[in-house]
């Protein structure tokens, strides 16, 4: 598994207007990959008007430079007690952090929910094709299989990659074509970290999912009409009962 990389940063602006208006900002990171302070480095950059001119990283143990008036204050700063005290900074701001920030990435996890239909294959070898797709899961790792009468599938299997939806989940599909055998019994096995156990999820092939829709369709139309035909019923016999019979002469 790829080590995980999380950040936290605290954004101090300070800003000087003019006519033309101008900003000079300075950020203070956090980057770590574990809690243990080799795996720690602060970073401090200054910036003016978008444009980096000078930075600090732990990990170099000095402040660096990049314009003609960042080498000038590096070279004055490096040799003050601003040096000495930024390479504190990483005891005293981050590694008390750390722990905290780390801790909540790491166990961060969401169950993923599976959907399994047919579709039509595009031109090959077998007539039929299942799709396997997967929602809402986290971390990203995740194991997508076919099973075929309790044998794992191996071939006519593609799948996407992770889609990260943007909002810390992620989504997979797989697809399976085949060709439909009487009594076999395809499942789709899901194996993610947020789970105790594979998550297995069985094809019904009783009846072709448009069918099912269809009806499904029908059952909602047919249940609201008898609704709308109760509700008139009752709005009629409410307003008969309102009404005086006039005598006839």
């Amino acid at each position: 598994m790829a080590s995980l990389i999380v950040s936290f940063s605290l954004l101090f602006l300070l800003t000087v207007h003019t006519a033309d208006g101008f900003l000079h900002s300075m950020t203070g990171t956090c980057l770590f990959n574990s809690t243990k302070a080799d795996d720690i480095a602060y970073i401090e950059s200054y910036y003016f008007n978008k444009l980096k001119f000078i930075s600090f990283d732990s990990r170099v143990g000095k402040y660096v430079g990049y314009t003609e008036f960042g080498v000038s204050n590096a070279k004055r700063w490096n040799e003050g007690p601003e040096v000495i005290q930024r390479r504190t900074t990483k005891e005293r701001y981050c590694v008390d952090n750390v722990g905290n920030d780390y801790n909540h990435a790491v166990t961060k996890s969401a169950e993923p929910y599976v959907r399994l239909h047919s579709e039509t294959p595009p031109a090959g070898k077998h007539p039929s094709m299942l799709v396997c797709s997967v929602y809402d899961f986290y971390p990203k790792q995740i194991s997508v299989s076919w099973r075929r009468d309790g044998q794992e599938v191996s071939t006519d299997v593609t799948s996407t990659d992770e889609l990260a939806d943007g909002d810390w989940f992620y989504q997979i599909h797989s697809h399976l074509e085949y060709t439909p055998r009487s009594g076999e019994k395809i499942s789709c096995v899901v194996e993610h970290a947020s789970l105790s156990k594979p998550l297995v999820t069985d094809w019904d092939p009783s009846m072709p999912e448009s069918e099912r829709n269809k009806i499904a369709i029908g059952a909602s139309g047919l249940i609201l009409g008898l609704i709308l035909s109760l509700a008139g019923f009752i709005y009629y016999r409410r307003k008969v009962r309102g009404l005086i019979p006039v005598p006839q002469s």
